[in-house]
């Protein structure tokens, strides 16, 4: 199999070494618009080969968009139009239903499979990308009825590669859960680093005092603003849902602080602590899937 990978910074040349490492394609090519990037991307040998746009579309049977939700609104209906008869073409953002909006009437539209592999990092660029990126992440397929079965096990077989967890989903609902879960994590670390960023204005004094909790609680306010404004903006609705409701367990939180209200303001943070719970069994359902692919693995090479 041919991969055309369109945008090399973190999640894009991620893919690509995971891709090559694992020997999913036979070959792995790649495209981007920034010139520094597309030669960077080159020097780390993400890619066999950094091509054209157009050479890279034409060359493949599985085209992966890795460029900011904006830029895929722009390049997935290009991209549909140019692609071969039996390519598929999946994109990797972190909204969804704008984007199957917009090629919802495309007549390749069933070519076309929607995405979202929950990984990532607070870097960007090229220089960022690791390998195991993905390694038993969660991968969302999103509205899969609007495509080909056959472009659905292709786009399933790369995440595979990935070594992911795959669900599916519609993608308004998609876009619901990740306003809470992701997109709300990254807003309210944005709004702290400029809250401490205008209030404190003691530089000496936050790199005295921030210690591993301010450091984790910000560390994604160190992400591309390129990339999370569109994100922003795309999914503003239920973005705006998760921060009202953030907002009001903060009055909430501010209102027991005030009053000195210490039995309720430690059952807050006692109910809190219910996360705890819940992140632990995810976590030990990542352990136990992966047990098993191990098991699988050992258990097909002693068939050989």
């Amino acid at each position: 199999m041919k991969v055309a990978v369109i945008g090399l910074g973190l999640i894009g040349g991620s893919v690509a070494l995971d891709l090559k490492t694992r020997k999913f394609a036979t070959s792995v090519v790649g495209f981007d618009s920034n010139p520094t990037n597309a030669r960077l991307a080159k020097k780390l040998k993400l890619v066999d080969q950094v091509l054209s746009l157009k050479r890279a579309i034409h060359s493949a049977d599985l085209i992966v968009l890795a460029v900011p939700v904006d830029m895929i609104l722009k390049l997935l209906p290009k991209i549909l139009d140019q692609m071969g008869d039996r390519a598929v073409v999946t994109d990797v953002g972190s909204t969804k239903q704008e984007i199957c909006k917009a090629v919802i009437e495309h007549p390749r539209r069933s070519q076309y499979v929607a995405s979202h592999p929950m990984a990532g990092t607070e870097n960007s660029g090229p220089a960022a990308a690791i390998r195991g990126l993905f390694d038993q992440k969660t991968a969302v397929i999103c509205d899969r009825w609007s495509s080909q079965a056959w472009a659905v096990e292709r786009v399933e077989s790369f995440y595979d590669c990935l070594k992911m967890r795959i669900v599916s989903m519609a993608s308004s609902e998609h876009d619901y859960h990740v306003a809470f879960v992701s997109h709300l994590s990254h807003v309210s670390s944005f709004v702290l680093a400029n809250t401490v960023l205008e209030k404190e204005k003691n530089v000496n004094a936050i790199f005295d005092l921030a210690g591993g909790g301010f450091e984790s609680t910000v560390r994604l306010a160190k992400s591309s603003p390129q990339m999370w404004s569109p994100i922003f903006l795309q999914n503003r609705v239920a973005v705006l849902s998760a921060i009202d409701a953030y907002i009001e367990s903060l009055e909430q939180f501010r209102k027991l602080l005030k009053a000195k209200n210490s039995g309720h303001l430690q059952a807050t943070m006692q109910n809190a602590n219910r996360i705890r719970k819940v992140l632990d069994n995810l976590k030990g359902q990542k352990n136990d899937r992966r047990r098993s692919q191990v098991k699988e693995s050992i258990n097909g090479k002693k068939s050989k």
